[in-house]
C-alpha cells in the first residue's frame, strides 16, 4: 500500500473504492497509511445488492443479466464510483468469500474493476483461503494491479 500511495502522489492521482465483499478493507488499508488523505477520496461499501442499485445506479438488468458477481457488475461499480466520488482511479470488488456457491459462482471468484481515465479493465480471479483470506487476497492483488497500471 505504502508504494501505491507514493505513486499517486507522485503522479498527483486520487483514488476511490466501491467495495462489496472485501467490505472497505481496500479502503481501510489505504487510509492506515500516514499522508492517505492527499489521494484518498473515499470508500463507497455496497454489500447488498439493492444498494449497489439504488446509491450507484446500477442497471437492475446487469444484475438479472450476470448477478452481482460478474464483470459487468465490477465494471459497473467503478465506473459509477468514480463518477460519484470525482476521483482518477476507482477499484471495485465483487465476489463470493463462501461459505457457498452463490449465483452458480464458486467459493473464491472474485471480479474486480479498475476505471482509470475513459476506460475500465476487469479482472477475473479465482481465490482460496477462509472468508478473510480470500477478501485480503483480492485487496492485494488489485493493490499489486494499480500499481501495475501506474508504472505503464
Amino acid at each position: 500500500m505504502e508504494e501505491l500511495l507514493a505513486l499517486l502522489k507522485e503522479r498527483g492521482l486520487t483514488i476511490g473504492s466501491c467495495e462489496s465483499l472485501t467490505a472497505g478493507l481496500f479502503t481501510s488499508q489505504l487510509a492506515s497509511i500516514s499522508g492517505a488523505s492527499a489521494v484518498l477520496k473515499g470508500g463507497i461499501v455496497t454489500y447488498q445488492t439493492a444498494v449497489k442499485e439504488q446509491l450507484l445506479g446500477i442497471d437492475h438488468d446487469v444484475i438479472e443479466r450476470n448477478g452481482v458477481v460478474s464483470a459487468s457488475c465490477a465494471a459497473e461499480m467503478a465506473i459509477k464510483t468514480k463518477e460519484l466520488l470525482a476521483c482518477d482511479i476507482c477499484v471495485s470488488f465483487s465476489g463470493n468469500a463462501g461459505p457457498d456457491v452463490m449465483e452458480g459462482k464458486p467459493v473464491g471468484r472474485v471480479y474486480c474493476a479498475i476505471a482509470c481515465e475513459a476506460k475500465v479493465n476487469t479482472y477475473k480471479l479465482q481465490l482460496s483461503g477462509s472468508r478473510n483470506e480470500i477478501r485480503m487476497q483480492a485487496v492485494m492483488k488489485m493493490t499489486a494491479e494499480v500499481i501495475r497500471l501506474l508504472k505503464e
